[in-house]
């Protein structure tokens, strides 16, 4: 399976953005990936970070992992990097281990945000399988992710509020595409869904088709040598 590339620029401030993003109470606000991230204790602030992160997948079933992350902000050029490796034990985690990173690249645009990761999926022969699917949702999910903290940035819009707005619109796309079967001729049915499908969503709502999904040279796909720092 192929690394997860996602890429976005976003008009803000950089330091602003690496706070967003670094903060874990910060962070579980608009990754759509988390539902909790914490920090663990840290006796030597010169070691990693370790962390523990959490996603409800249904009322009562909560998955939980732990990982570390370090980062580097020191780069004369004004880029940062961060890079962390996870891994879970539970049983219904279809994710077993990987490792990631974050790049930040100040332009005259923004600040190009860029992540890619990969994992090794759990449940064996069967968990290679539903990869095939869940592999893409989780792409989806982190460029949808990604838009939503450009809203909160560069309109002020809270990813709370951004979450419904996303909401809504794909509420109303889903109405119309179940309300045109039952009124109207299979042709035109048709055509109505397929642009409903088409049509961009509102500025307000999240799109993961705003992102890029893609690397567009090799140096933004490459893995920082900050990665090779941390252990399991």
């Amino acid at each position: 399976m192929s690394r997860l590339y996602v890429e976005t620029t976003i008009r803000c401030d950089a330091e602003e953005l690496w706070q967003l993003t670094q903060q874990p109470r910060q962070h579980q606000r608009w990754d759509l990936r988390f539902t909790e991230i914490d920090y663990l204790a840290r006796p030597d602030p010169a070691e990693p970070q370790r962390f523990r992160y959490a996603v409800r997948v249904l009322p009562g079933v909560v998955i939980a992992g732990t990982g570390v992350t370090a980062g580097e902000r020191t780069r004369a050029d004004g880029a940062r990097t961060s890079a962390l490796r996870f891994d879970s034990g539970h049983p219904l985690s279809l994710i077993r281990s990987g490792a990631g990173y974050w790049r930040y690249v100040p332009t005259p645009d923004g600040v190009r945000f860029i992540t890619g990761y990969d994992y090794e999926p759990g449940w064996g022969r069967l968990g290679r399988l539903a990869d095939r699917l869940f592999r893409p949702l989780m792409g989806w999910g982190t460029a949808w992710s990604f838009d939503r903290l450009r809203l909160w940035l560069e309109h002020g819009t809270p990813p709370e509020r951004s979450l419904r707005h996303g909401l809504m619109d794909a509420g109303l796309r889903i109405f119309l595409c179940v309300g045109v079967w039952w009124l109207l001729p299979p042709y035109l049915a048709a055509a109505i869904v397929a642009a409903a499908l088409l049509i961009p969503p509102l500025p307000s709502s999240p799109a993961a088709r705003r992102c890029q999904r893609r690397p567009p040279d090799r140096q933004s796909a490459s893995v920082p040598a900050i990665a090779s720092t941390l252990e399991p």
